[in-house]
């Protein structure tokens, strides 16, 4: 394992992440990317957006750098496809962030992408599992789309791509397989480092151009790692909880004959800001739940069939868990104010 270069591509990630935005949040400005609030948003006040640019150009450097380590040809041909299938579908973002696209033409873009990706994947991987490839177009389609629908409140995204990333590279480590631990550690640098900008008193967005990045690049590892043969519980099970809000709601919604595809308050992490939480403790909630899918999977793999089987039990319970936190933290701040009011009186 070229530990050396995997430390130096994700301290490149980190730093570059954590500097660019000194340049690119004025230029964002000039050129008024905002996101203005609305009766959906979770912000009061126009914010700066787009700002997933130098989360981007920070991964980008870095998996760049990544191919100069000492990795055999076909795990650097994955990661440079794996750096054009981020970059692009990036670029769907930005030119959304700029302008808007329309639906259609998104979904189109988005497939395509991950068709592209897959595809080349599925060469990389000896043109075994060109049958894959209408199926890597749909994950990576599906989970740009629900990185961009729980992108929704501060803290939220970073935390994801920095534990999600984190999984990957751990379970490169566990399978011996170079490049997917490389990949994982800059994802989780890169959005590490875009952390404490999303933080601040004065917070500035992602963007469709970071949410689509932080959907893509997830996607199109757990892909490659898919076919390069890692156990799928080491790539579903850190996803679990960001899928299961996402299509429960969207589920939700089509029931309800709403139109799925506008913006609303209505995912589980945006129910918990409307009851009380802060954006900090609603993203801390979700990325608990994501850690523990995360440790189940790991645990899932090295215990055969009756690990998977427990592992699998327990991934639904803290999925129904998390889905009911919003109800639960309705009551329990509910009874902390009734007590607050009665010593009051």
């Amino acid at each position: 394992m070229p530990w050396a270069f995997v430390s130096l591509c994700a301290a490149t990630a980190l730093l570059a992440s954590l500097l660019l935005p000194l340049a690119f949040k004025p230029w964002l400005r000039r050129m008024a990317v905002l996101d203005m609030p609305s009766d959906r948003s979770s912000h009061s006040e126009p914010t700066i957006r787009g700002m997933g640019i130098s989360v981007l150009s920070a991964v980008v450097l870095a998996l760049f750098v990544a191919l100069f380590a000492p990795l055999s040809a076909t795990q650097k041909a994955i990661l440079l496809t794996i750096l054009v299938v981020l970059l692009a579908a990036s670029l769907v973002g930005w030119i959304e962030d700029l302008r808007g696209l329309r639906v259609v033409t998104r979904a189109l873009c988005h497939l395509a992408v991950g068709a592209a990706g897959t595809a080349v994947l599925a060469w990389l991987a000896g043109g075994i599992g060109y049958w894959w490839t209408p199926a890597g177009a749909v994950a990576v389609a599906a989970y740009i789309n629900v990185a961009n629908f729980m992108d929704g409140i501060n803290g939220i995204s970073g935390l994801h791509g920095l534990v999600v990333g984190l999984a990957y590279a751990i379970a490169g480590a566990l399978t011996d397989i170079h490049w997917l631990v490389i990949a994982g550690a800059v994802i989780a640098a890169g959005f590490a480092g875009f952390l404490p900008w999303n933080l601040s008193g004065k917070p500035v967005f992602l963007g469709d151009v970071g949410s689509y990045l932080l959907g893509a690049s997830i996607a199109i590892t757990a892909v490659a790692a898919f076919l390069a043969g890692v156990p799928v519980e080491y790539l579903f099970a850190p996803v679990l909880i960001y899928l299961a809000d996402a299509f429960v709601t969207l589920l939700r919604r089509i029931a309800a004959g709403e139109r799925w595809y506008v913006a609303h308050r209505q995912h589980a992490y945006q129910r918990l800001v409307i009851v009380g939480l802060s954006h900090l403790q609603a993203a801390a909630v979700v990325t608990s739940a994501t850690v523990l899918t995360s440790l189940l999977g790991i645990f899932a793999v090295a215990n055969g069939p009756v690990g998977l089987l427990i592992a699998a039990v327990l991934c639904i319970l803290v999925v129904l868990l998390y889905l009911r936190t919003p109800t639960i933290f309705q009551r329990l701040i509910r009874r902390r104010n009734s007590r607050v009011s009665g010593l009051a009186q």
